[in-house]
């Protein structure tokens, strides 16, 4: 630990009861050894001390409170400098921004036309949130909106490309005959994205997008989210995230199987 210390101004006595050491030793050594070693066992001490945390602001005012010794704050500095003693701390992790792509907004091919003749003409797609206090998992889910049926949904602790890649993938999978399609959603990032443009087009699926900020241009998702969160959130003593996602889940499936579903959602 490095102290910084103007010895001819301050106290000797303190460094030298705080490093249990005689006047005499320290001026023999100074003047033989690095003349800024004692300075440094102490300055490593409350250094350790702070498990490796304190700058050299905190590094004097601890000699201060532990040892009654007063540093100069530019000489610590030098000292922490000379002997690499370098605070550790821990850098928050941000969550990554994602913007769209503009040039890959698509037209609203659907106009709140919801009704369809067959299964496998308009699907919708979204993102949600499951959220528990403070912790959260994210909900991607297609629709069809023949019957309101869930063609695909994956649950995943992030939201990126890859948690609407993964939906679309696995809806791809279940339904094979998907060309002429459309497929319909906001402007999210992950809609804009090249990946997911792509994907559709390989499919012979045709994207289309609600106007931005319109949330009722894709009412009918906006509506399953509200009946899910209603019947799985509100109706229940949920006591983790775990225990919600689990819920979420045997109710989709509940859904698809036994729920009787409106096509005015």
């Amino acid at each position: 630990m490095f102290i910084s210390l103007y010895i001819d101004k301050y106290k000797l006595s303190n460094l030298l009861s705080a490093l249990d050491i005689s006047r005499r030793t320290y001026y023999k050594y100074r003047n033989k050894e690095d003349p800024d070693y004692y300075e440094y066992l102490l300055i490593k001490e409350i250094f350790d001390d702070s498990k490796g945390t304190y700058g050299y602001r905190r590094i004097c005012e601890g000699l201060k409170i532990k040892y009654g010794v007063i540093f100069n704050h530019k000489k610590a500095l030098r000292i922490m400098k000379k002997y690499d003693l370098k605070p550790k701390y821990t850098r928050r992790i941000r969550n990554k921004t994602y913007n769209r792509i503009e040039e890959n907004v698509q037209p609203n091919l659907v106009n709140r036309q919801f009704d369809t003749d067959e299964r496998n003409q308009i699907w919708c797609t979204d993102v949600t949130y499951l959220i528990y206090k403070s912790k959260r998992m994210y909900l991607s889910t297609i629709i069809d909106l023949y019957d309101r049926h869930v063609v695909s949904y994956v649950v995943s602790k992030s939201n990126n490309n890859k948690l609407v890649m993964d939906t679309v993938i696995k809806a791809f999978k279940k339904e094979k005959n998907v060309s002429g399609l459309i497929i319909h959603s906001d402007q999210g990032f992950q809609y804009t994205s090249f990946e997911y443009k792509a994907l559709c087009a390989s499919k012979g699926v045709i994207i289309s997008m609600s106007r931005k900020g319109t949330p009722i241009d894709d009412s009918p998702m906006e509506s399953w989210h509200g009946i899910l969160k209603k019947e799985t959130l509100y109706n229940n003593d949920i006591t983790s995230l775990e225990q919600y996602v689990k819920l979420v889940e045997e109710w989709i499936k509940f859904y698809n199987t036994s729920r009787i579903k409106k096509r005015d959602l």
